[in-house]
């Protein structure tokens, strides 16, 4: 069963750098292209015949390899997430997205909500990739980062409705001081 947990004692074994990429697999690299940067508006460098670089907003990327013929999806908990500048952006996103779904091959859309201090909503794209388009408060989730009061490690002394009022809301948890 999952559970609070805590950090580690000991030093890593690897002197890493920076967390580079990450890897999507699509079925038809040219439409996924058309997708990724149309759509998602993402930074687009082909690499190989069968495979791209896309990239937003930082030098991570993610490798997309073409892999015909397969038909795994990727589970709606390994999504994505892309920012945009409010609520009513990411509004604006759906409807848009409602009156494409078919034109991009958007499998599956779902409606807007406030979930764990986001507003976002999931689509499902033509290769079965899952993203969360949301809104963020500036840096993303870097506050969860620099401030202790959102982030539950080593909170073992929390009850269960604390720790669910933390992951959802975790903004109204922050000190006045945090400008976020």
């Amino acid at each position: 069963m999952p559970g609070i947990t805590h950090r580690s004692t000991k030093p890593p074994l690897l002197n890493t750098r920076f967390l580079s990429h990450g890897t999507l697999e699509c079925r038809d690299i040219a439409a996924t292209r058309r997708f990724y940067e149309e759509v998602l508006g993402l930074d687009v460098a082909q690499q190989a015949p069968m495979a791209l670089f896309a990239r937003l907003g930082s030098d991570h990327c993610y490798a997309v390899v073409e892999t015909p013929g397969s038909d795994q999806e990727m589970p709606l908990m390994n999504h994505n997430g892309i920012d945009l500048a409010s609520e009513e952006e990411v509004r604006q996103a759906h409807a848009a997205l409602l009156k494409v779904k078919a034109e991009y091959g958007i499998k599956k859309l779902t409606k807007p909500v406030n979930q764990h201090g986001t507003f976002s909503f999931y689509l499902q794209d033509l290769d079965g990739n899952w993203w969360e388009i949301c809104h963020l408060p500036p840096g993303g989730y870097a506050f969860r980062y620099q401030y202790p009061e959102v982030d539950l490690t080593g909170q073992d002394d929390l009850s269960q409705d604390e720790i669910r009022s933390i992951y959802q809301r975790p903004l109204d948890h922050l000190p006045p001081e945090a400008a976020v």
